[in-house]
């Protein structure tokens, strides 16, 4: 289900427990507002932009994203460079618990429950239990809930 840009920026702010500006009326103010972000804030909501953006596997652009591209490619865009892999970006990153991380992070699927088993799959963390990620062939770059996942995700950090 997409979501409109303020309804996502609304949610965002909510989960990253950043006031949000109160009658904020349109996409100026927002993004006067947007301006002062931490990192993690502007990838969580940089990486909206990207929705609908089809998978495309080793893709690394808006012409085609898989999952740890995107991740790449949004934390880029901030002027930090990652590793390509979901693997490699889960040993770059400082692991965390899922009370500490915050929107921007990324959220790791791993093969078991074993934290230290290989990791599959990549997305950047939006709070509770969504995040945007590109999926799978055929498919397209979204906004999803991992609940489904259970206990084989962590997160990961750069930045506190």
């Amino acid at each position: 289900m997409r979501r409109n840009w303020l309804a996502k920026a609304a949610i965002t702010a909510t989960a990253l427990s950043v006031p949000m500006a109160a009658g904020v009326a349109g996409t100026a103010q927002a993004a006067t507002t947007a301006r002062h972000l931490s990192f993690n804030e502007k990838v969580a909501t940089q990486v909206k932009r990207y929705e609908g953006v089809p998978y495309r596997y080793g893709g690394t652009s808006p012409a085609g994203f898989d999952c740890s591209g995107l991740a790449q490619y949004v934390y880029r865009y901030f002027g930090k460079k990652i590793e390509r892999t979901a693997e490699a970006q889960f040993l770059e990153f400082r692991r965390i618990s899922k009370k500490k991380a915050w929107g921007g992070d990324l959220v790791f699927f791993h093969v078991d429950s074993d934290p230290n088993s290989y990791v599959y799959h990549v997305g950047i963390y939006e709070g509770g239990n969504d995040m945007v990620a590109a999926t799978t062939t055929g498919s397209d770059v979204q906004w999803q809930n991992f609940s489904w996942a259970g206990d084989t995700v962590t997160f990961g950090t750069l930045t506190h």
